[in-house]
């Protein structure tokens, strides 16, 4: 059995799981993009591959995480390439995705069962689509991560383990397709598997309410944004839109604009 996440919390607790329950024993492969945001056109032809990294590589650029994406360190294709071999020469080698109701895990989801196609049958999907669970004080909760969920608890959602179905290899890799062909570069869950896109600028409207009169370090800014706007997505991204927004000249600005402790920003003097 292999377990696939899409997420590097995920993997230390579904470890803690596999700990309390043995029938869950499976090497756990995390798929490490995060394709909910950035292009997708031709997403799995070299070309299409390479222009997604040129885009991160712009997004990173002068971050903390600047030449990260030639580092070798996320290579999902390659990932793929393997779990597809290690299916070839095990007839009896089963995959199970495991994915949370948010955006990152459902595109992540897409962008994988659609290679996956071949092999069914053989890949499982356990979706927690709005389903109840305990937290660590008995209290229910609706979890959007799997990390959220107390490890005894996947003892429960294991249950929910079912076959993807034919219909849904058919259905679901179309679904994807039209997806990356539309040159927007968000992507919102609007419930159950459905995703909708946005323009690259959809968060910057709301990330500019957190930009005050006083001056304020943009890791401020994005952690405000984060624990309070109600669509959020990473703080690289984040980084990268306050810096577009920062060349439109829409703030006033100090220090070296790189990584996001190194500057400060605040709303221009309204003139008059």
């Amino acid at each position: 059995m292999i377990h696939i996440v899409f997420n590097e919390p995920d993997v230390a607790v579904l470890q803690k799981a596999i700990a309390l329950d043995e029938s869950l024993s499976g090497d756990i492969v995390q798929i490490k993009d995060d394709f909910a945001v950035g292009p997708l056109e031709n997403i799995y032809t070299a070309e299409g591959i390479e222009n997604r990294k040129q885009w991160q590589r712009d997004v990173l650029a002068g971050s903390d995480y600047d030449g990260a994406v030639d580092s070798g360190e996320v290579d999902d294709p390659k990932t793929v390439g393997e779990l597809i071999g290690r299916l070839d020469t095990d007839p009896e080698e089963i995959i199970w995705i495991w994915a949370a109701q948010n955006k990152h895990d459902v595109s992540g989801y897409y962008w994988l069962m659609s290679q996956l196609k071949d092999y069914q049958g053989r890949v499982f999907i356990l979706y927690l689509n709005n389903l109840p669970f305990l937290n660590e004080k008995g209290n229910i909760f609706y979890p959007n991560w799997l990390s959220e969920i107390p490890a005894k608890e996947f003892l429960k959602a294991k249950k929910l383990a079912r076959e993807i179905t034919l219909s849904e290899f058919e259905v679901d890799p179309d679904e994807w397709l039209k997806i990356c062909q539309d040159a927007k570069g968000v992507r919102l869950l609007e419930g159950g598997k459905k995703l909708i896109q946005q323009e690259y600028d959809f968060y910057d409207a709301e990330l500019k309410k957190f930009v005050t009169p006083e001056w304020q370090k943009a890791s401020k800014v994005i952690h405000h944004f984060l624990s309070k706007a109600k669509h959020t997505t990473g703080d690289m991204y984040l980084l990268w839109r306050l810096k577009t927004m920062i060349a439109m000249e829409l703030f006033d600005v100090q220090g070296h604009v790189g990584k996001m402790k190194d500057f400060e920003i605040k709303l221009k003097p309204v003139s008059g």
